[in-house]
């Protein structure tokens, strides 16, 4: 079959953040009450009991809960602080409530109610290719996190050698059966690289064949593996993510783990070239491991319409259960960027030179993968 590039199916920030309820303060005290007012020395560092300098005598003491009325400035988010630490810093005016807690979930539902009242009104932008940040940046990476985070343990190095801005072309390793080493790079770029930049990953045409995976993949930003589209994003200067190995890779043998097929014909260094984008070589380790596949039943994939049918120590014979991806331990390095603003305009139609880069890109990953394997300790830690 032809070659394919990349199957990818690839905190919450709140756009809007609710104001604090204002807390009824007690009445004036009515003649002939009887209670007797007493001087209150103010306490640094103490919310309760303070009474503000240079206030009226009788002033009502500070009280962690109330809140007097809250402008537009006071809904900012505030910083990562402990409990009731820092309120002074943050806003002169509103003191933080004890504990941090109460304010801070009226800002994330005051935030999820504005977010879904922007998608039910349609106040949010899809681009051309049918990208969709906000959705992708508050619920998918929201989704695939606690997978990133928490099960693969995923960890990231070279992520200095992405640009800070302009169009790259990142090149990739790919393996593991199901494509869960492009959504896991995709969310590693996101939350890792200090401008906060967004992976747009290339994917094979199976990928915008499968009804809600189709759907998904254009939202996350993935468009088709061609060198149209490719070409378009570089050239407005977004992070392009691509996987040359395609099928070949993502269903090898188990036994033929790391070990690189053939990177197409290279067309990922003609656009690159086209573009004069800077092609930064990844390798991924351990998702090679997730589903050891060991066996290939071709007549199944064949009927189906499928490039393999992948025969695990666990799928089929445990049933949707062989589906879960071993929690084994994940290591992605992005290597040094190879230059391609120094070559000439017609350096995209020269054969040799692609040859010659395609080959450059692939040692590099290869010859990363094979140390990164040498360092690491454990398959699962």
């Amino acid at each position: 079959m032809a070659d394919a590039k990349v199957i990818p199916f690839d905190d919450d920030r709140s756009r809007g953040a609710g104001q604090r309820p204002q807390r009824r303060r007690s009445g004036p005290r009515r003649p002939g009450d009887g209670a007797k007012v007493r001087e209150v020395k103010a306490v640094p560092g103490r919310l309760n009991g303070d009474v503000p300098e240079g206030a009226a005598p009788g002033a009502e003491p500070l009280d962690a809960g109330a809140v007097g009325p809250v402008g537009a400035d006071d809904a900012r988010p505030t910083g990562p602080r402990g409990a009731g630490q820092g309120a002074a810093a943050e806003s002169a005016s509103v003191p933080e409530p004890r504990g941090g807690g109460g304010g801070g979930w009226d800002r994330r539902i005051a935030g999820g109610l504005a977010f879904l009242r922007r998608r039910l009104t349609g106040e949010y932008h899809v681009d051309d290719f049918g990208y969709d940040e906000e959705l992708t940046d508050q619920v998918l990476m929201s989704l695939l996190r606690p997978l990133y985070e928490k099960y693969f343990r995923v960890e990231v190095k070279g992520i200095e050698n992405i640009p800070a801005d302009g169009g790259a072309l990142i090149v990739a390793n790919h393996s593991g059966t199901l494509p869960w080493d492009g959504l896991m790079m995709q969310v590693g770029v996101h939350d890792n690289h200090p401008h906060g930049r967004h992976l747009r990953l290339l994917a094979a045409d199976l990928v915008f064949m499968l009804p809600v995976v189709n759907e998904l993949a254009r939202k996350a930003g993935h468009t088709l593996a061609c060198a149209e589209d490719a070409e378009a994003l570089l050239e407005r200067g977004e992070l392009v993510g691509v996987m040359p190995e395609g099928f070949k890779g993502i269903g090898k043998p188990f036994g033929e783990r790391y070990k690189l097929q053939r990177f197409g014909r290279g067309g990922f260094v003609s656009t690159a070239l086209r573009t004069g984008s800077p092609i930064v070589p990844c390798s991924i380790v351990g998702a090679e491991e997730i589903y050891p596949m060991i066996g290939n039943a071709k007549t199944v994939a064949r009927v189906l319409g499928i490039p393999y049918f992948p025969l695990t120590p666990t799928f089929p014979w445990l049933g949707p259960l062989g589906a879960v991806p071993l929690p084994t331990k994940w290591t992605i390095q992005f290597g040094e960027a190879i230059p391609t603003d120094g070559y000439p305009p017609e350096a995209a139609e020269d054969p040799m030179l692609m040859f010659n880069l395609t080959d450059q890109v692939r040692e590099q990953i290869q010859h990363t993968l094979y140390k990164l394997l040498v360092q690491r300790r454990s398959v699962f830690f």
